[in-house]
């Protein structure tokens, strides 16, 4: 299970990766195309500004192909080896779960990429 403190619980749950009390996002689903990236330029807790420098988040993109990379191999070994389905139909598999999980891939990149950064601070979490 997730534990508090953790790098994991940050970048699965979007919070804070300084205090882990608030989302980073303004709206919690990533379904809605407009706002999937739509962050909130502090944390109210502890004051943590998301957005080091402009074009903070360009480095995300690497890790998006790594996650991305991840999440197409999940679906063939599931498709092809566990369903037993053809190479073309695990490859139309792969596309449409890249397709689907976009925006989840998304914000599971940015948490990534800013927990680069940040540290917990349990010093954070009291103020």
């Amino acid at each position: 299970m997730l534990k508090k403190g953790t790098k994991l619980y940050s970048i699965f749950t979007g919070t804070c990766p300084k205090c882990q009390e608030e989302s980073m996002y303004v709206y919690k689903n990533p379904y809605n195309p407009a706002k999937t990236l739509k962050m909130n330029e502090r944390c109210s807790h502890c004051n943590t500004k998301y957005k080091i420098e402009p074009s903070f988040f360009y480095g995300a993109m690497y890790v998006s192909y790594a996650v991305g990379t991840a999440f197409a191999v999940a679906a063939f070994i599931i498709s092809y080896l566990f369903i037993g389905t053809t190479l073309k139909t695990a490859f139309i598999s792969i596309v449409a779960t890249l397709i689907l999980f976009m925006p989840v891939i998304m914000r599971l990149s940015r948490n990534i990429w800013i927990n680069f950064f940040f540290k917990y601070d349990p010093a954070a979490v009291k103020k």
